[in-house]
């Protein structure tokens, strides 16, 4: 038996991990059954690839690598991203006339940031404040909602997101713009206002 057989648990994957890696997938692709096939993918990926485990990190940390990694396939073969130049041309008309000023470009009366009364922080850290991010994030367009994951739960950099949804820089900076903007506006509606 070598170390790295001694480190690893699969036998206890499912008990240990399989709630945590289901949660942070539910929250990434919005689906139920797509989040429960991902977190099975990984386990059977992780499973094959034991023999290489490195020992570099912890048990948890490698399957939510795989994890990860199987996120990233689900919305390239889903191609959620194809025509993103086009998407953002054809939908920048509405979505500014949804939130600023056509003459100087200025947030509209009832759409700009508003403060928060509470501390964010106390709030940020509730349960109830997961739902509503993960409502928010399902609310979001699609085509935003990978690239706004990679950027703010995975905390990737741009370039990586860049080249992992083969976008442009500029696409990548207008999703990011957008994706903000809607969390934002959803947060306000549904959380700190209410």
């Amino acid at each position: 038996m070598n170390l790295d057989e001694e480190i690893l648990k699969p036998a206890d994957w499912v008990k240990t991990y399989a709630d945590y890696l289901y949660s942070l997938a539910l929250i990434k692709v919005s689906s139920k059954e797509t989040a429960e096939d991902l977190v099975q993918e990984t386990f059977l990926s992780a499973f094959k690839a034991k023999d290489s485990f490195k020992n570099g990190s912890s048990e948890k940390t490698w399957l939510t690598a795989i994890l990860k990694n199987k996120i990233i396939d689900h919305y390239r073969k889903r191609d959620v991203l194809k025509e993103v130049t086009s998407y953002i041309s054809d939908t920048e008309k509405g979505f500014d006339e949804h939130f600023f000023n056509e003459h100087d470009g200025h947030w509209l009366m009832d759409a700009g940031p508003m403060a928060w009364k509470e501390l964010a922080d106390a709030k940020v850290n509730s349960n109830e404040f997961n739902k509503i991010i993960h409502y928010c994030i399902q609310k979001m367009p699609t085509k935003l909602v990978p690239v706004f994951v990679a950027k703010f739960l995975d905390e990737a950099e741009a370039e990586f997101i860049c080249k992992e949804f083969n976008i442009t820089s500029s696409n990548y900076w207008v999703i990011i713009h957008r994706a903000k903007v809607l969390i934002r506006s959803c947060l306000e509606k549904n959380w700190f206002l209410s």
